[in-house]
């Protein structure tokens, strides 16, 4: 297996709709209700990369099969320097290292960029992986939110965790 990383491009739009839509339908990995479709993806793509934030797929045999990005975790200029991570992997593409390495590298960019804290929202539900991913990574548990979405009927918390990546 030789995955590939490299900044999202143009032609990545498809790709990216195919994977978030996915788990916008099956799962609550994303509050989500309805598969936005590949319209919604050249202005996040637009608005990431136009912040200065990195935006990065992963490549296997010529396909995106996973993709990390971070956004500022607030607007007000207070918080410049503290992101919020999103990394979603293809369904067949989990359980091979490739979101360790996904992340890993949105991270190392991020910080480069001039962010000092990520910070991580992971839902409710069936989401473990994302945690366990998160934790890895070096992220701490930082809260938790009860009862703050509803998707399949029912209410859902979200856990927050939170990353250093200014040294001490």
């Amino acid at each position: 297996m030789s995955v590939g990383l490299r900044p999202v491009g143009r032609g990545d739009v498809d790709a990216l709709a195919r994977i978030y839509d996915h788990y916008v339908a099956t799962s609550t990995a994303t509050f989500e209700l309805d598969p936005p479709g590949a319209g919604m993806w050249p202005e996040k793509i637009a608005a990431v990369t136009g912040g200065g934030w990195p935006f990065h797929v992963a490549v296997l045999d010529d396909d995106v099969v996973g993709y990390a990005y971070v956004a500022p975790w607030r607007t007000r200029p207070a918080y410049a320097h503290t992101v919020e991570d999103a990394i979603y992997l293809a369904p067949g593409a989990t359980g091979r290292g490739i979101g360790g390495l996904l992340l890993g590298s949105v991270l190392e960019a991020a910080a480069a960029a001039g962010a000092r804290e990520a910070i991580a929202v992971v839902a409710d539900g069936d989401t473990a992986a994302s945690l366990a991913l998160h934790r890895r990574a070096g992220f701490a548990d930082a809260g938790r939110l009860e009862r703050v979405g509803r998707k399949f009927d029912r209410w859902l918390g979200t856990t927050l965790l939170q990353k250093s990546l200014a040294g001490p």
